[in-house]
């Protein structure tokens, strides 16, 4: 029982923590001179990066691609002139920064994500059909093969984002909150820096995930894999 109340805290807390930090930041500061938007295209533009474009997408995540040289963030950031639209932007572009001086964590990470995406690919697939459906098969060679698979980017999701957490954490606190720390007023510091936890240790959040997901198929590996 215990352990059930421990896996399903793990589970929802930190996603509660986060939504709990972006919405108690996210209301309109009628004296904030720019929205999210505009507060990006000024940060890019003094940084001299003009291959960067900011786009809002319903329901999206917010991240950056340093493939298509992209910022997306939820499409409501855009207009919206609230501490989490400013600091979420602000944490993306981020990365764009480092992107653009070549910082070395976030060239690995984006290497070990391209060498590996084609194994999350056919995982991701394969969840969609659902392990009770492989089961249906009744083909224990295709079940072991499905299993490992899902166990082999299970694991690669894990490692990404261990291995990869300081690329979050200097887009934070050595690339975004210095940039905040001067344009903002002082009064929402500490709500700032405190958004951008959340942007950090989303990573974490991810982490934390996927090692539960780790867990429930091992369990499937002992009835399956090992089976005569």
């Amino acid at each position: 029982m215990i352990y059930i109340i421990f896996t399903v805290f793990i589970y929802f807390a930190p996603t509660l923590w986060v939504k709990y930090t972006l919405n108690k930041h996210d209301d309109e500061l009628p004296n904030m001179p720019f929205n999210g938007l505009q507060f990006g295209g000024q940060i890019l533009k003094e940084n001299g990066i003009t291959n960067v474009s900011i786009n809002g997408e319903k329901n999206s995540s917010d991240y950056y691609d340093p493939t298509s040289k992209k910022v997306v963030v939820e499409s409501d950031r855009l207009e919206k002139k609230s501490l989490t639209s400013i600091t979420v932007i602000c944490h993306e572009i981020g990365h764009a920064i480092q992107d653009a001086q070549n910082y070395e964590p976030l060239k690995k990470r984006q290497q070990i994500i391209e060498k590996t995406q084609w194994i999350s690919k056919i995982a991701n697939l394969l969840m969609y059909i659902g392990i009770p459906a492989i089961f249906a098969t009744q083909s224990f060679p295709l079940i072991r093969i499905c299993i490992i698979i899902i166990f082999l980017a299970t694991v690669i999701s894990i490692l990404t984002h261990i291995i990869t957490l300081n690329v979050e954490l200097d887009a934070s606190f050595n690339r975004a909150l210095p940039i905040l720390k001067k344009k903002i007023p002082s009064e929402y510091h500490d709500s700032c820096s405190s958004i951008l936890k959340v942007c950090a240790f989303t990573y974490v959040i991810a982490a934390m995930t996927s090692f539960l997901n780790l867990r429930y198929l091992l369990g499937i590996i002992r009835l399956v894999i090992l089976r005569k």
